[in-house]
């Protein structure tokens, strides 16, 4: 993957929610999968995945607003980098595709986003696939003690806007790195290439990303309580699969996200959290089965 695409994808600019242009990969025929990355990476983790599901899909692999080669609004109200408002972005790019009803698969961050979109568009979102994180209100919840360490980056990020900036942007291209590297257990998932493209593309995205954790510590905990108070609850078939970093933290996944949906499974899986990139084709077979549903 020499020039860092998606073999055989188109790759065009498109519009979200509120003129944000995301950069925008897609192929295949049938019914619609949208494809959303983590942190901190870019749509090129979902490339082996992708060229896998393309044979039977429509597949659409978006950069997040804010990532990649995606436009990357200033912050200037916290509504910019919600998850309310990155939903809106995948249903306006999917609708420009010609795709009013659409199934959405996430990873971390993109996850997330995920989620909102099934909530905000129930009638729009067919399918929600989660890899590898919960909820926001629940992650809040289950971080305690100093086994949350493992989540410092977002406390660094939840602060207000001026200081994380600075300190990340001093030493932006080790602090991605250092993620890259501690979240591959194999140490072989990235190709050099391909860590250097989330390096550099994350490094040139520092307040964006920053808000996008913001965001995640502000108004998308007070959407999802929201949602939690009104008993709203994700009304398509949901599948999850993560690693099983509950044991560690004390909470059972399957039962977190079945407080979400009454259609809902729960898969683990012996991978790091980047598991679409070291393990791509039991992910890809994850998508598969949740589509069939």
């Amino acid at each position: 993957m020499t020039d860092l695409t998606i073999p055989d994808f188109d790759t065009a600019r498109l519009p979200g929610a509120d003129g944000v242009m995301l950069n925008v990969a897609s192929a295949g025929d049938g019914p619609a999968v949208v494809l959303l990355h983590g942190f901190p990476q870019t749509h090129l983790m979902w490339r082996a995945v992708a060229v896998q599901l393309r044979r039977e899909h429509t597949v659409i692999a978006v950069d997040l607003r804010g990532y990649g080669a995606s436009d990357k609004p200033d912050a200037d109200t916290p509504d910019v980098y919600s998850k309310r408002t990155m939903a809106a972005d995948v249903v306006a790019v999917a609708a420009h595709l010609g795709h009013e009803r659409f199934a959405v698969v996430g990873h971390d961050r993109g996850a997330l986003v995920a989620v909102r979109a099934g909530l905000d568009h129930p009638e729009t979102i067919s399918h929600v696939g989660i890899l590898d994180v919960l909820p926001t209100l629940d992650t809040w919840d289950v971080l305690h003690g100093v086994d949350a360490k493992v989540a410092w980056h977002l406390y660094l990020m939840a602060q207000p806007a001026g200081l994380p900036e600075r300190m990340i942007e001093a030493v932006a291209d080790d602090f991605f790195a250092s993620f890259l590297d501690a979240w591959d257990p194999t140490g072989t998932t990235f190709a050099p290439e391909l860590r250097e493209h989330y390096v550099r593309a994350s490094s040139a995205a520092v307040p964006s990303i920053v808000a996008d954790y913001r965001a995640t510590a502000g108004i998308d905990l007070e959407t999802d309580r929201a949602d939690r108070a009104a008993g709203r609850r994700l009304a398509m078939p949901v599948g999850v699969i993560s690693q099983d970093w509950g044991t560690r933290l004390g909470f059972d996944p399957a039962e977190i996200w079945a407080a979400w949906s009454d259609d809902v499974t729960y898969e683990p899986i012996q991978a790091g959290h980047f598991m679409a990139e070291e393990r791509p084709e039991p992910i890809a077979r994850f998508v598969r089965d949740l589509l069939a549903r």
